[in-house]
């Protein structure tokens, strides 16, 4: 099957002089649908002059939501390092704030929705507090049922709302759930985390230790909407920290240390299958010796699920290869008996009338 349009321009920017009309319609839709219509435009940012008039002005209208968004993610970033200073308290960033605050090219037009923060987990009641007492909130209350669900099952507490700015923040003690089949060294993910320059009081994991978080959250998703983009991360990280030959030497080894040598394999044979992205050959024989043995199979599933959630990228089997990962997400993240406890609580309570709520 072809790759999608989006594909071809994220990986060869030059080919866009030559997009008829309908090719950038299409271009735009994918785009929009893949979450990478700003990596799009920072791509195509020297050339907008040269562009279509209508296709341009999306691209200029994303560049400005990423340059909104690096304003706005440093002021939480302040306002989060002021509400938890009394506590003495160094919480690290994940994934695209990470990336945005520590400057690295994988922030380079990439968008997202919240904010992620990682603290110990005998440190987590004190931090919900304090945050709460500086305006964050749950959204709604939650059922025992939902707060036990997060407190003892998964990675994180419910998902925090700030009152007056509307920000989004999800504070996790570890990177996977503590039920997941994976189990992390959590503690070792503290051992190497690296200050902010000009943001003391914030922290981010080190080179290696945030590759393979991303690629463990990556890998472990069952919902896949933003796959090419984080596949994309995946690849910005590799060619950065890629050109200190210590990184490459230190992939594998710190992975054994964490438990994600699993997630390190996926990582490392996607983006080098989709994106090409280059990966010492000595690297990925010692990966490759955690490859699962079904790998045909997920290969066939992840190489059509990775790509955007759009009718154009589908082909017949795409359905089927995306309720197969969803399937085994779930298999990854519990043991079967408290799956099919959980499972079969949301199914009855979908059958369940919806509930008013008086005004």
């Amino acid at each position: 099957m072809k790759p999608p349009l989006i594909l071809q321009l994220l990986l060869a920017p030059e080919r866009a002089s030559a997009l008829r009309p309908a090719e950038w319609d299409l271009l735009i839709r994918q785009a929009r649908r893949a979450n990478l219509i700003a990596r799009l435009a920072t791509l195509l940012e020297p050339q907008l002059d040269a562009l279509p008039e209508g296709p341009a002005r999306h691209l200029r209208a994303a560049l400005l939501i990423a340059r909104r968004q690096r304003i706005a993610t440093r002021w939480e970033a302040e306002c989060i390092r002021e509400a938890l200073a009394p506590l003495g308290v160094r919480p690290i960033l994940l994934k695209g704030a990470a990336y945005l605050l520590a400057d690295l090219p994988a922030a380079r037009g990439r968008l997202f929705g919240d904010v992620d923060l990682l603290v110990p987990r005998a440190q987590i009641e004190a931090v919900e507090g304090a945050l709460i007492a500086a305006g964050w909130a749950f959204e709604e209350e939650l059922s025992a049922y939902d707060q036990r669900y997060y407190r003892q099952w998964m990675h994180e507490i419910p998902p925090l709302y700030h009152q007056q700015r509307d920000t989004a923040l999800d504070l996790h003690h570890t990177i996977l759930p503590p039920t997941a089949r994976v189990k992390v060294n959590t503690a070792a993910l503290f051992e190497d985390a690296r200050e902010l320059p000009g943001l003391p009081g914030l922290a981010v994991l080190a080179p290696v230790t945030m590759f393979l978080h991303s690629a463990a959250h990556l890998f472990h998703e069952g919902e896949l909407d933003n796959g090419l983009r984080d596949l994309f991360d995946l690849d910005a990280l590799l060619r950065d920290f890629g050109r200190d030959p210590a990184f490459w030497a230190a992939l594998v080894p710190r992975a054994r240390v964490l438990g994600l040598t699993r997630p390190l394999f996926h990582a490392l044979r996607y983006t080098t299958r989709l994106l090409g992205t280059p990966v010492p050959a000595d690297v990925m024989r010692e990966a490759a010796a955690d490859a699962p043995g079904a790998q045909g199979l997920l290969d066939a599933c992840y190489e059509r699920a990775l790509m955007p959630v759009h009718a154009s990228c589908d082909g017949a089997l795409t359905g089927l290869a995306r309720l197969a990962l969803y399937v085994r997400s779930h298999w990854l993240r519990m043991p079967f008996g408290l799956l099919a406890r959980h499972l079969g609580r949301k199914a009855w309570l979908r059958l369940q009338p919806p509930v008013e709520k008086e005004v």
